[in-house]
């Protein structure tokens, strides 16, 4: 039976695709978050697949990706708030077209970083979404919903790079740097997650697991290491990715929990 994403990865998907009127503020940047993890995702896949490692299991979940992003780029279409984060999610539709030819096209090494380029620009434009969103919706908690979700697609980032430089991509030492930043943005953000007021024992609890499967793993991420097989990378940033993916939902409670606060407040 062909697995999907949506078992692959924590449940990428609640139960049942959410109408859009159904969407929360905190549901909305959640799922805008996690269209900036799936474009690392699939220009990973496209890498692995090259690189003819885990090939099967990359093109599934490469195919899986593209129609979750697909899906929820509609469904933050029709929830869209304002004219101005309207506009911007018809510019992730207008770099999203060409990428998605080009990301399930037989891979080419020589055309690989010019892929990356084309991941980096739709994560950026993806982003914007996010931290529109999140300004939209003047709550405290959504930040963390923000960050938090970041944490996926930065897991995601540093398996695609990894794997580039492994394949040995033009331009190898800008994905190494590259690559560098990646881990150390998300050691950074480790730390502002733990250090937040707003986190629930539980929340606390699953963040120190994060942060520990991440120190017993970090030197494996080093593309100069010996330690450094893309493989094991691919499947370590996947149990990552599933925790951080979980957090972000238990920040999304935290922040529709203050936006119901807030409107019975004024009642």
């Amino acid at each position: 039976m062909r697995h999907s994403l949506f078992a692959l990865v924590l449940g990428l998907l609640i139960v049942g695709p959410a109408k859009a009127q159904e969407l929360t503020i905190g549901e909305a940047i959640n799922k805008a978050g996690r269209q900036r993890m799936l474009t690392q995702m699939m220009a990973k896949n496209y890498m692995l697949t090259g690189s003819k490692i885990r090939v099967e299991a990359a093109r599934r979940e490469l195919d899986d990706a593209v129609a979750l992003f697909e899906e929820q780029l509609l469904e933050l279409e029709d929830y869209a708030p304002t004219p101005e984060i309207e506009e911007t999610l018809n510019e992730v539709r207008d770099l999203w077209l060409p990428f998605r030819v080009n990301v399930i096209s037989e891979p080419n090494k020589e055309l690989a970083f010019g892929l990356i380029k084309e991941s980096t620009d739709l994560l950026k434009k993806c982003n914007e979404v996010v931290v529109m969103l999140e300004e939209h919706s003047n709550i405290d908690a959504a930040r963390l919903v923000n960050v938090s979700g970041r944490q996926r697609m930065l897991s995601q980032k540093i398996a695609l790079l990894a794997t580039a430089y492994a394949w040995d991509v033009p331009n190898s030492s800008n994905i190494y740097l590259d690559l560098i930043g990646a881990r150390q943005e998300f050691e950074d953000a480790m730390q502002e997650l733990l250090a937040s007021d707003l986190n629930t024992p539980e929340i606390s609890e699953n963040l120190k697991k994060v942060e520990s499967q991440w120190d017993f793993s970090r030197m494996t991420f080093d593309a100069k290491s010996s330690k450094m097989m893309p493989s094991v990378i691919a499947v370590t940033t996947k149990s990552i990715l599933k925790k951080m993916d979980n957090i972000t939902g238990m920040y999304t409670q935290v922040t529709n929990n203050q936006r119901l606060a807030t409107i019975n407040s004024k009642q």
